[in-house]
Protein backbone atom coordinates (compact mmCIF):
# COMPACT_ATOMS: atom_id res chain seq x y z
CA UNK A 1 0.00 0.00 0.00
CA UNK A 2 1.85 3.21 -0.96
CA UNK A 3 1.20 6.43 1.21
CA UNK A 4 -0.09 7.86 -1.85
CA UNK A 5 -3.03 5.76 -2.50
CA UNK A 6 -3.80 6.16 1.24
CA UNK A 7 -4.88 9.51 1.27
CA UNK A 8 -6.28 9.37 -2.37
CA UNK A 9 -10.01 9.49 -1.19
CA UNK A 10 -9.40 12.42 1.62
CA UNK A 11 -8.17 14.19 -0.96
CA UNK A 12 -11.27 14.15 -3.41
CA UNK A 13 -13.35 14.20 -0.66
CA UNK A 14 -11.69 17.41 0.51
CA UNK A 15 -11.91 19.40 -3.28
CA UNK A 16 -15.69 18.66 -3.38
CA UNK A 17 -16.64 19.66 -0.40
CA UNK A 18 -14.33 22.85 -1.09
CA UNK A 19 -16.15 23.16 -4.35
CA UNK A 20 -19.77 23.07 -2.97
CA UNK A 21 -19.25 25.40 0.29
CA UNK A 22 -17.84 27.39 -2.42
CA UNK A 23 -20.80 27.31 -5.01
CA UNK A 24 -23.29 27.91 -1.39
CA UNK A 25 -21.21 30.85 -0.64
CA UNK A 26 -21.31 32.33 -4.05
CA UNK A 27 -25.28 31.29 -4.60
CA UNK A 28 -27.40 31.60 -1.54
CA UNK A 29 -30.54 31.06 -3.14
CA UNK A 30 -28.87 28.12 -5.34
CA UNK A 31 -27.53 25.96 -2.75
CA UNK A 32 -26.74 22.38 -3.04
CA UNK A 33 -27.00 20.18 -0.54
CA UNK A 34 -24.26 18.23 0.61
CA UNK A 35 -24.49 14.70 0.61
CA UNK A 36 -25.02 12.20 2.93
CA UNK A 37 -22.64 9.45 4.34
CA UNK A 38 -24.10 7.00 1.95
CA UNK A 39 -23.95 8.54 -0.97
CA UNK A 40 -19.98 9.80 -0.22
CA UNK A 41 -19.39 6.19 0.37
CA UNK A 42 -20.92 5.17 -3.02
CA UNK A 43 -19.03 7.66 -4.54
CA UNK A 44 -16.01 6.91 -2.57
CA UNK A 45 -16.15 3.36 -3.59
CA UNK A 46 -16.96 4.19 -7.19
CA UNK A 47 -13.73 6.39 -7.58
CA UNK A 48 -11.03 4.30 -5.58
CA UNK A 49 -12.06 0.72 -5.47
CA UNK A 50 -10.73 0.33 -9.49
CA UNK A 51 -7.61 1.93 -9.64
CA UNK A 52 -6.53 1.12 -5.67
CA UNK A 53 -6.70 -2.65 -5.17
CA UNK A 54 -5.98 -2.17 -1.40
CA UNK A 55 -9.06 -1.04 -0.70
CA UNK A 56 -11.13 -4.87 -1.20
CA UNK A 57 -8.08 -5.73 1.55
CA UNK A 58 -9.29 -3.18 4.47
CA UNK A 59 -12.38 -3.73 6.15
CA UNK A 60 -15.54 -1.41 4.96
CA UNK A 61 -16.32 -0.40 8.26
CA UNK A 62 -13.26 2.07 8.30
CA UNK A 63 -14.50 4.42 5.82
CA UNK A 64 -17.97 4.17 6.63
CA UNK A 65 -17.12 5.82 10.27
CA UNK A 66 -14.91 7.98 8.93
CA UNK A 67 -17.48 9.37 6.31
CA UNK A 68 -19.89 9.30 8.93
CA UNK A 69 -17.75 11.75 10.67
CA UNK A 70 -17.20 13.57 8.06
CA UNK A 71 -20.71 14.25 7.15
CA UNK A 72 -21.38 15.04 11.33
CA UNK A 73 -19.04 17.77 11.41
CA UNK A 74 -20.02 19.44 8.46
CA UNK A 75 -23.94 19.53 10.24
CA UNK A 76 -22.01 21.28 12.84
CA UNK A 77 -20.59 23.74 10.39
CA UNK A 78 -23.45 24.49 8.87
CA UNK A 79 -25.22 24.89 12.52
CA UNK A 80 -22.82 27.50 13.16
CA UNK A 81 -21.58 24.80 16.07
CA UNK A 82 -18.02 24.58 14.92
CA UNK A 83 -16.22 25.91 11.96
CA UNK A 84 -14.95 24.00 8.88
CA UNK A 85 -13.60 20.30 9.58
CA UNK A 86 -9.74 19.89 9.49
CA UNK A 87 -8.85 16.99 7.71
CA UNK A 88 -6.60 14.32 9.42
CA UNK A 89 -2.49 14.37 8.73
CA UNK A 90 -0.68 11.80 8.73
CA UNK A 91 0.94 10.08 11.70
CA UNK A 92 -1.32 12.57 13.53
CA UNK A 93 -4.41 10.87 16.03
CA UNK A 94 -4.05 7.89 13.54
CA UNK A 95 -7.09 5.99 14.61
CA UNK A 96 -9.94 4.05 12.95
CA UNK A 97 -13.13 2.72 13.87
CA UNK A 98 -14.67 -0.97 13.38
CA UNK A 99 -17.82 -2.64 14.27
CA UNK A 100 -19.34 -6.58 13.41
CA UNK A 101 -18.30 -9.56 14.95
CA UNK A 102 -16.35 -8.29 18.08
CA UNK A 103 -15.83 -10.39 21.46
CA UNK A 104 -13.65 -10.92 24.00
CA UNK A 105 -12.11 -13.86 23.80
CA UNK A 106 -10.64 -13.87 27.02
CA UNK A 107 -9.26 -11.57 29.70
CA UNK A 108 -6.02 -10.48 27.25
CA UNK A 109 -7.19 -11.46 23.78
CA UNK A 110 -10.21 -9.05 21.67
CA UNK A 111 -10.82 -10.42 18.50
CA UNK A 112 -12.08 -7.83 15.76
CA UNK A 113 -12.88 -7.73 11.81
CA UNK A 114 -10.39 -8.47 9.70
CA UNK A 115 -7.71 -7.93 11.91
CA UNK A 116 -8.51 -11.23 13.71
CA UNK A 117 -7.78 -11.76 17.65
CA UNK A 118 -5.62 -8.40 19.11
CA UNK A 119 -3.84 -9.17 22.84
CA UNK A 120 -3.86 -6.92 25.37
CA UNK A 121 -1.29 -5.77 28.22
CA UNK A 122 -4.41 -4.62 30.32
CA UNK A 123 -7.08 -7.17 31.51
CA UNK A 124 -10.39 -6.90 29.65
CA UNK A 125 -13.89 -8.24 31.03
CA UNK A 126 -14.50 -11.81 29.59
CA UNK A 127 -17.81 -12.44 28.10
CA UNK A 128 -19.33 -8.92 26.69
CA UNK A 129 -19.93 -7.92 23.36
CA UNK A 130 -18.89 -4.54 22.18
CA UNK A 131 -20.82 -2.92 19.51
CA UNK A 132 -17.45 -1.33 17.98
CA UNK A 133 -13.85 -0.71 19.08
CA UNK A 134 -11.55 2.07 17.86
CA UNK A 135 -8.43 1.16 17.17
CA UNK A 136 -5.76 4.36 18.25
CA UNK A 137 -2.12 5.27 18.00
CA UNK A 138 -0.32 7.61 20.75
CA UNK A 139 3.36 7.78 20.49
CA UNK A 140 4.64 4.41 19.76
CA UNK A 141 2.35 2.60 21.44
CA UNK A 142 -1.20 1.40 19.91
CA UNK A 143 -4.72 1.25 22.00
CA UNK A 144 -8.35 0.06 21.73
CA UNK A 145 -10.94 1.43 23.35
CA UNK A 146 -14.47 -0.10 22.82
CA UNK A 147 -18.38 0.74 23.28
CA UNK A 148 -20.84 -0.99 25.41
CA UNK A 149 -24.36 0.04 26.43
CA UNK A 150 -24.84 0.39 30.12
CA UNK A 151 -27.82 1.36 32.66
CA UNK A 152 -27.77 4.86 33.93
CA UNK A 153 -27.26 4.67 37.66
CA UNK A 154 -29.14 7.29 40.26
CA UNK A 155 -27.33 9.64 41.89
CA UNK A 156 -29.08 9.46 45.46
CA UNK A 157 -26.34 13.03 46.87
CA UNK A 158 -28.44 15.98 47.63
CA UNK A 159 -25.89 18.78 48.05
CA UNK A 160 -24.61 21.24 45.43
CA UNK A 161 -21.21 22.25 44.95
CA UNK A 162 -19.56 25.42 43.29
CA UNK A 163 -15.81 25.27 41.18
CA UNK A 164 -14.02 27.75 40.39
CA UNK A 165 -10.94 26.96 38.06
CA UNK A 166 -8.21 29.25 38.79
CA UNK A 167 -4.48 29.84 37.68
CA UNK A 168 -1.99 29.47 40.58
CA UNK A 169 -3.93 26.44 41.51
CA UNK A 170 -6.58 23.63 39.54
CA UNK A 171 -9.48 24.69 41.48
CA UNK A 172 -11.06 26.35 44.32
CA UNK A 173 -14.65 24.59 45.84
CA UNK A 174 -17.66 26.66 47.07
CA UNK A 175 -16.64 24.83 50.46
CA UNK A 176 -13.12 26.27 50.71
CA UNK A 177 -11.33 23.26 49.12
CA UNK A 178 -8.19 23.97 47.48
CA UNK A 179 -7.01 21.71 44.79
CA UNK A 180 -3.60 21.94 43.70
CA UNK A 181 -2.09 20.24 39.89
CA UNK A 182 -0.89 17.24 40.07
CA UNK A 183 3.13 17.56 41.29
CA UNK A 184 4.68 15.46 38.10
CA UNK A 185 4.02 18.46 35.59
CA UNK A 186 6.32 20.80 36.36
CA UNK A 187 9.01 17.88 36.59
CA UNK A 188 7.85 16.82 33.30
CA UNK A 189 7.48 20.30 31.23
CA UNK A 190 11.09 21.23 31.87
CA UNK A 191 11.94 17.43 30.53
CA UNK A 192 9.72 18.00 27.15
CA UNK A 193 11.41 21.64 27.43
CA UNK A 194 15.19 19.95 27.18
CA UNK A 195 13.78 17.36 24.64
CA UNK A 196 12.24 20.02 22.57
CA UNK A 197 15.85 21.84 22.48
CA UNK A 198 17.91 19.61 22.21
CA UNK A 199 16.05 18.83 18.72
CA UNK A 200 16.36 22.10 17.11
CA UNK A 201 19.11 21.31 15.34
CA UNK A 202 18.95 18.03 13.60
CA UNK A 203 18.25 17.39 10.53
CA UNK A 204 14.82 16.92 9.65
CA UNK A 205 13.76 12.96 9.22
CA UNK A 206 16.95 11.81 9.78
CA UNK A 207 17.27 8.88 11.98
CA UNK A 208 18.17 10.78 14.82
CA UNK A 209 15.37 13.20 14.79
CA UNK A 210 12.61 10.33 14.05
CA UNK A 211 14.42 8.83 17.47
CA UNK A 212 14.16 11.90 19.53
CA UNK A 213 10.36 12.56 17.41
CA UNK A 214 9.67 9.47 19.12
CA UNK A 215 10.62 10.71 22.52
CA UNK A 216 9.18 13.85 22.89
CA UNK A 217 5.99 12.17 21.78
CA UNK A 218 5.92 9.64 24.34
CA UNK A 219 6.27 12.67 26.85
CA UNK A 220 3.54 14.11 25.72
CA UNK A 221 1.65 11.67 25.98
CA UNK A 222 2.82 10.97 29.30
CA UNK A 223 1.71 13.75 30.73
CA UNK A 224 -1.40 14.09 28.95
CA UNK A 225 -2.26 10.66 30.49
CA UNK A 226 -1.47 12.21 34.10
CA UNK A 227 -3.90 15.19 33.14
CA UNK A 228 -6.57 13.20 31.93
CA UNK A 229 -6.26 10.59 34.91
CA UNK A 230 -6.28 13.32 37.63
CA UNK A 231 -9.53 15.16 36.15
CA UNK A 232 -11.49 12.17 35.34
CA UNK A 233 -11.06 11.19 39.62
CA UNK A 234 -11.89 14.72 40.46
CA UNK A 235 -14.95 15.07 38.31
CA UNK A 236 -15.82 11.43 39.33
CA UNK A 237 -15.43 12.45 42.97
CA UNK A 238 -17.30 15.64 42.68
CA UNK A 239 -20.16 13.40 40.78
CA UNK A 240 -21.12 10.93 43.33
CA UNK A 241 -20.47 13.08 46.40
CA UNK A 242 -22.83 15.97 45.17
CA UNK A 243 -26.20 16.56 42.85
CA UNK A 244 -25.13 19.32 40.78
CA UNK A 245 -21.57 21.01 40.40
Amino acid sequence: MQPTDQRVGAVEIKTLTKQISAHNKANPNEKIKFPSAIDLHKWLVALVKPENNWYYQSSLRHPGYALRSLRSAWDRCFKKISGIPRFKKKFKNDSFTLDGTIKVVDHYKIQVPVIGVLKTYERLPFGLRPKSVTISRKANRWFISYKLETEPRANNASTKIGVDLGVLRFATLSTGEQIESPMPLKKLGKKLAKLQWRNRNKEIRSNNWRKAQTKIAKLHSHIANIRKDFIHKLTTKLASENQAA
